[in-house]
């Protein structure tokens, strides 16, 4: 990506961080850049095309971490981390989720690839937890489709935390992240063996001091 696109994008990120998606048109995003708005299409014909850009951008920092963690062989550890670097980069682009069903409706391409994203993840949460318990950090399921509405419940955590934050808290910082990050990581604790429960109050006290 050459660095007019890369500077578009940083900027168009931080407008719509700063004013939600309906305030911000190209014309504000050339302005903020001292740029032409026939410069900036050049680039990006619609703002649309920076959206799209933007949410693929997401999605790649959470898989890149995601395949990172597969690899590790501290599998409750990987849950912290992946939960954290979600959360964090959640944060960076905290727009989405902010205007996140707007997005959606407006974005049939965001839609169909965050409908089989889902698909995706919950695939890859079902992996981690097959892990959980073969080592005995977690219990198996005793009631019907139990962890399929654990991993809903952490979706609708995950999509709809910031929304909350926005709501109830009096400023948006990244210090939010960590009080809404011990919310999400919590959802398994109630699932989790007696060593389970040892080993994650040791992370648990070991990402706080991190």
């Amino acid at each position: 990506m050459n660095k007019t696109k890369t500077k578009i994008l940083a900027h168009s990120l931080k407008l719509f961080n700063e004013k939600g998606v309906t305030d911000v048109s190209l014309r504000a995003i050339a302005n903020d850049m001292n740029i032409s708005v026939g410069n900036l299409q050049y680039h990006f014909k619609k703002r649309e095309d920076i959206i799209l850009q933007l949410y693929f951008q997401l999605v790649e920092t959470i898989d890149k971490k995601m395949l990172e963690e597969a690899m590790s062989e501290n599998i409750l550890m990987s849950f912290f981390n992946i939960s954290k670097t979600m959360m964090v980069s959640f944060f960076e682009y905290r727009f989405f989720l902010l205007d996140f069903n707007m997005i959606i409706r407006e974005h049939s391409q965001i839609k169909n690839h965050y409908q089989q994203l889902i698909e995706q993840r919950k695939q890859q949460f079902f992996e981690l937890l097959k892990r959980l318990i073969h080592e005995g950090l977690m219990r198996e399921e005793k009631l019907e489709n139990e962890y399929k509405n654990v991993f809903k419940r952490i979706q609708i955590l995950s999509d709809f935390w910031l929304s909350s934050a926005f709501i109830t808290s009096k400023k948006m910082s990244e210090e939010i992240v960590d009080e809404y990050l011990q919310v999400i990581t919590q959802t398994i604790f109630p699932y989790l063996t007696e060593k389970g429960e040892l080993r994650y109050k040791e992370l648990n006290e070991y990402m706080d001091n991190k």
